[in-house]
């Protein structure tokens, strides 16, 4: 019963009022396969499932008999397909079995006065209904909750075989007494649901709704609202933001709204807005980890241009004549965090850095020359192919402006074009990798397959399939 709940839930595998930067949307065809995957999981279990012994006492002809009914183990399950559907109102999922038969066997013991006796029984339930109705919520640290609001179980027929002992003399009775089996075995069904479903919901508790990504970022994941539930789907709004771990800073913008579209034929949908790229690339610029020092063993040797004196002093006359043949650093860092735009044609990112070229005296001291502003543009293309994301990215601008020179004014035209080729060279073995692609997420239980991308204005969709494996 929890199980096609649960699958759903995993399938998900978590600051009310703010705009969500990811959403996933679980569609009916999602749903569906979930309490499939759950029945199959279901059956695959049923052989090591074992229940508390059953007591009681009957009174028969010679009085009361005290019994006991223990090592209760599944033999045969007649498990019909569960129907699950979603619930708007409360926000949930309404899960209901039907005509479900069980064949189980276990041993018996039984007291009557002084005696005492035992053996082996078989016993065959049948139509046991049981409908349970799930809510979902969100604690104030934006973890997902899971509860319980209604259940109902009812067990049509119970029939036993006894063995073994004086069996033959409790056989005949077994109509007299078997309606208090049937009581039993039914008043258990749905606190079992129930404690099932807090366990869960303990589970989900000490979740953790953010994940560290590398030794800088970590991605909070918390609910931003309570989960909306149409009637064909579940829309999972998360927040979606990187920080920092050493200096959490929020970033000077906020996450915009944006609509999902509706793709029924796939079982999950995943949109991401510019936010969380942006939100990463503020994390790494308020650390002062956008910069990058550059020195001469950095350049490949069969490259035309090092960072010498005389190299660049060929466009640089006047820093030849005041530093002859003289080694030289370059550091380059951000002057902004850079921009990420996602629109329908591409990924476009905007970065504006600043270039201070330094020359190295013979004694170690460096001695700053002249600072460039860089401003570039780039777009790239992502796509899944082969369950990869693949992608490539190209230049769309580079742009040199001298903003201040120790070594007198000199025009930028021949080093831009030094770097829009630097550049070039970079990107080939970028777009090499990207063309290799990487792993579509997915989880230990859970693949995505027939995964398709999309771009938006500001978001990436991802919709696909799953293919989950509970073993």
């Amino acid at each position: 019963m929890l199980l096609s709940v649960t699958v759903v839930l995993s399938l998900l595998s978590c600051v009310c009022g703010e705009n969500p930067a990811v959403q996933v949307v679980l569609t009916n065809k999602g749903l569906q396969y979930g309490k499939h995957a759950a029945a199959d999981w279901i059956q695959e279990r049923l052989s090591t499932i074992t229940f508390p012994d059953i007591t009681g006492s009957v009174h028969i002809v010679f009085g009361d008999v005290d019994y006991t009914l223990t090592g209760i183990t599944i033999v045969k399950c007649d498990l019909p397909e569960p129907s699950v559907e979603f619930l708007q109102n409360p926000p949930g999922f309404k899960t209901t079995i039907s005509d479900l038969s069980i064949a189980i066997t276990g041993g018996w013991r039984t007291h009557f006065g002084l005696i005492n006796d035992g053996g082996t029984f078989d016993m065959a339930i049948f139509n046991v209904d049981v409908t349970s109705v799930v809510q979902l919520g969100k604690e104030a640290d934006g973890h997902l909750s899971v509860s319980s609001i209604s259940c109902d179980a009812q067990v049509g027929d119970v029939d036993i075989e006894f063995h073994g002992g004086a069996s033959f003399i409790f056989q005949p009775f077994v109509e007299h007494f078997k309606g208090r089996i049937r009581d039993e075995i039914q008043k258990r069904l749905c606190p079992g649901v129930e404690e099932n479903i807090e366990s869960f919901e303990n589970l989900l508790h000490v979740m953790n709704v953010s994940v560290d990504v590398n030794e800088v970022l970590s991605l909070a994941l918390p609910l931003t609202d309570i989960p909306i539930i149409g009637a064909s789907s579940m829309n999972v709004g998360l927040k979606g933001e990187f920080y920092n771990i050493k200096a959490p800073v929020e970033p000077p913008f906020e996450a915009q709204p944006f609509t999902m579209p509706d793709e029924p034929s796939y079982m999950l949908s995943v949109g991401m807005s510019d936010f969380t790229l942006n939100s990463a690339s503020y994390a790494y610029f308020s650390a002062k980890l956008l910069q990058l020092l550059i020195n001469d063993s950095m350049i490949p040797a069969i490259s035309p241009v090092h960072l010498n004196t005389t190299s660049l002093g060929k466009f640089i006359p006047k820093l030849a004549e005041m530093y002859p043949d003289m080694l030289m650093s370059v550091l380059v860092y951000a002057q902004e965090a850079p921009n990420f735009s996602i629109q329908p044609d591409a990924v476009n990112v905007t970065i504006k850095a600043v270039a201070k070229a330094s020359v190295i005296l013979p004694n170690g001291t460096q001695i700053p020359v002249f600072t460039i502003n860089v401003d570039s543009k780039f777009s790239s293309e992502l796509w899944i192919d082969d369950g990869k994301l693949k992608g490539s990215v190209k230049m769309d601008n580079l742009t040199l402006t001298l903003a201040s020179s120790e070594v007198g004014t000199f025009k930028t035209d021949s080093l831009e074009f030094l770097a829009r080729k630097g550049g070039e060279i970079v990107l080939i073995r970028v777009n090499q990798k990207l063309g290799e692609g990487f792993l579509v997420l997915g989880t230990k239980h859970a693949q995505l397959v027939n995964s398709v991308l999309k771009k938006e204005k500001g978001f990436i969709l991802i919709s696909s399939d799953v293919q989950v494996s509970l073993t």
